[in-house]
């Protein structure tokens, strides 16, 4: 990962041919995605709506990859949807189809087995605030800011909420889709929006560390653990239970467990059979 002082100070617009995102994969097994369209804050354009699925997609099969981050290039995390672009097309099957495969993004990333965390500085509004909500954990920059405001330009956020209603308190997601008023970082972490705050010059660090801890676990146990904490959080009480604990028996049965566990006993470090 790249010093967080010269993704918060890079103002610089992006070149004509440069790609509009940007993937990096650290010897860690952490995988680095940068929107890259700094010029207009990161505003999610056909093309880079396209790469970020696509990237996700080719994550999601690939073994070396063991955590995902998603960080953003320039002044902010993300604007949403690029909306010179949207009403330079303005025809509804076109507006469903460009929903949809926004939805689609953010519906790979709870789906997919490595844990995917939101690194964000600046503003993210709108289908930028949708990323952040949508991504497994988050990290901010004291400095960085929240809203779904469409609102006030007469949409009101739908896809937005989905993903902010499922990742805050009902209330808290009520206000700032209906406000559309922009929250402090220190309010995201307060309603449950991002994981953590931290100075700005240490927001890199603090995501490489998060990212390397969860690393270096079992991917066994990380990508089951991620498909049943989705899983049974539509379940009813007694359901989620019954399927959490045919899972974990199931899960009692693999290498890594039985590593995990002989290593405990002998008060060693495990040695994960799936590196």
């Amino acid at each position: 990962m790249t010093a967080t002082t010269a993704t918060l100070a890079d103002n610089r617009p992006a070149a004509p041919n440069e790609p509009v995102l940007l993937p990096e994969l650290s010897d860690r097994g952490v995988l680095t995605l940068t929107l890259n369209r700094p010029q207009v804050f990161n505003a999610l354009s056909e093309g880079l709506l396209d790469a970020l699925q696509s990237a996700l997609e080719s994550a999601a099969k690939d073994s070396a990859v063991r955590v995902v981050a998603i960080r953003a290039a320039g002044r902010a995390f993300c604007a949403g949807h690029d909306l010179k672009e949207m009403r330079a097309q303005p025809d509804r099957v076109y507006y469903s189809e460009l929903f949809d495969r926004c939805s689609a993004t953010m519906k790979t990333i709870a789906t997919m087995p490595q844990p995917v965390i939101a690194q964000v500085h600046g503003i993210a509004t709108a289908a930028g605030c949708q990323l952040v909500a949508a991504c497994d954990l988050a990290v901010a920059a004291e400095s960085a800011t929240f809203a779904t405001n469409g609102i006030d330009n007469g949409l009101f956020c739908s896809t937005p909420s989905v993903a902010l209603s499922r990742a805050v308190p009902r209330k808290h997601a009520f206000e700032m889709l209906f406000t559309g008023d922009f929250i402090s970082a220190a309010r995201a972490a307060g309603i449950g929006l991002v994981n953590r705050v931290v100075p700005d010059d240490r927001l890199d660090e603090a995501v490489c560390e998060l990212a390397e801890n969860i690393a270096a676990k079992s991917t066994f146990a990380t990508r089951s653990g991620k498909d049943i904490f989705y899983r049974q959080l539509s379940m009813k009480l007694g359901e989620a239970y019954a399927y959490a604990a045919e899972n974990m028996a199931c899960d009692m049965m693999s290498e890594d467990a039985g590593e995990g566990i002989d290593a405990f006993l002998e008060k060693r470090a495990p040695v994960w059979q799936d590196r």
